[in-house]
């Protein structure tokens, strides 16, 4: 019998998904798949990774509810391209069906199991999820990618109907019996010691909308830490694809403009990633490709560990170790101490960054790390130097989140600030001025 493969990655959920309904339209009986992929795990730093562990566990959600709806869910590790050559040897899978990933590894990975496929006789059919708009489908009106935020979101919301978030209807037809439930044969999934990881347990938000007051108040407390419930805490969600972008979406748009802007940026940083995929790992704009950074390995040490004296840095990196989870004026904070007080190369903070967050996301990481340090598509201006003592008046004026994360606050325990911030914003800014001449 034939069937087709449903191909899930980041959107690990049933309801709202663009991919599996058309695979669950396409008249062919449908086998749901997850692929660990070796390329990927392989280079996680610590065998308990708290973002795997979520990630098994829906998996194993998913699993429940496919076998409890008559179907038989696919799991396996490896190589995508190598699980997928093996799956369609094995059965007779007319297409495989999944959404569209628009990072550089994704896309080579895209390519090649398109081409691995095709040489099968398989059909590859990619969907739009993630994001509402995506690649050049917003541009300039010269034709060229947009680079200011400010005027992409004015067409964004233009060009924004409320049509493009209704929900598809995946949940409803997956209850319908469209599944197809494969012999024993096809294999036990594989756990956390077969790929050879341990738990690790961090906690995260459930897979649901925030609450409405939350929302309604967002743009007031999203810049307050020491608030619990000051954010909506979706970027898990969103990341992973436990709650769909088109829900988060008409919440926002229903209740909080400010909100539905800040969602937008994820489709902004996307659309910039696909189209200059190099700077994953280097500076958008050439004349910051060559900066002298300082490099120092034990100030870096410092700011990880968050023993910098600065303690709005240090609460937030001590709250990041511990929790997987920085809120976003935090993390404005404490990636601009390191690439312009500290003068680290932003490359650094990056990877720690890829290393700790739950909610890490390539496009907005890098898109965020190159904004701090004036090198990106999209950035403040490299002389800008934001002081980390102005921050804390402006969002823990009476130092509660701080308190928080270090109770050795005004004690001798607590070290004295790593470096001054005159002299640190001073250095900087010179270096990165003669980078600028001196590469014309």
């Amino acid at each position: 019998m034939k069937i087709c493969l449903f191909w899930h990655r980041r959107d690990l959920r049933i309801h709202d998904n663009a991919g599996l309904a058309a695979a669950l339209a396409s008249g062919l009986p449908v086998v749901p798949l997850f692929i660990y992929d070796s390329d990927i795990l392989d280079h996680l730093p610590d065998p308990a990774d708290a973002r795997l562990t979520y990630i098994f566990d829906q998996v194993e959600r998913l699993a429940q509810e496919t076998e409890a709806a008559g179907g038989t869910f696919l799991a396996r590790y490896g190589k995508p391209a190598a699980v997928l050559e093996a799956l369609v040897q094995e059965f007779d899978v007319a297409t495989v069906y999944t959404n569209e990933d628009y990072e550089p590894y994704a896309t080579r990975r895209d390519a090649e199991v398109g081409a691995l496929l095709g040489r099968h006789g398989v059909d590859f059919q990619l969907y739009k999820d993630q994001v509402i708009f995506a690649k050049d489908e917003i541009m300039t009106k010269s034709g060229t990618v947009p680079k200011v935020f400010g005027a992409y979101h004015k067409t964004f919301l233009a060009r924004l109907t409320d049509e493009m978030l209704l929900p598809y209807g995946s949940r409803e037809a997956f209850t319908q019996a469209r599944l197809h439930a494969l012999p024993p044969a096809a294999g036990p999934r594989p756990t956390l010691a077969s790929m050879g990881f341990e738990r690790k347990e961090q906690y995260v938000p459930t897979a649901d909308l925030p609450a409405e007051d939350v929302v309604r108040q967002y743009h007031k407390t999203r810049n307050t830490p020491a608030l619990q419930d000051g954010t909506t805490r979706l970027s898990v969600q969103l990341r992973f694809g436990t709650v769909s972008v088109r829900q988060a979406m008409r919440q926002a748009k229903a209740l909080n403009p400010k909100l539905l802007a800040e969602i937008s940026w994820r489709d902004f940083f996307m659309m910039l990633l696909w189209h200059y995929p190099n700077t994953a790992t280097e500076a958008y704009d050439p004349k910051m490709r060559a900066v002298p950074y300082r490099n120092h390995e034990d100030e870096f040490s410092a700011w990880c560990e968050g023993r910098t004296g600065y303690p709005l840095v240090d609460a937030g990196m001590r709250e990041l170790n511990a929790t997987g989870y920085l809120p976003n004026r935090v993390r404005m904070t404490v990636a601009g101490f390191l690439v312009k007080q500290l003068f680290i190369d932003w490359r650094w903070g990056e990877k720690y960054f890829a290393d700790k967050l739950l909610d890490y996301e390539l496009a907005n990481n890098v898109g965020n790390w190159q904004w701090m340090a004036g090198t990106g598509a999209v950035s403040a201006p490299w002389f800008r130097v934001y002081s980390p003592a102005s921050q804390i008046e402006q969002v823990d004026p009476h130092r509660e989140y701080v308190r928080r994360w270090i109770p050795e606050l005004d004690t001798p325990a607590y070290p004295a600030p790593i470096v001054e911030h005159k002299f640190g914003r001073d250095r900087a800014v010179e270096a990165l001025r003669k980078a600028r001449q001196e590469a014309g």
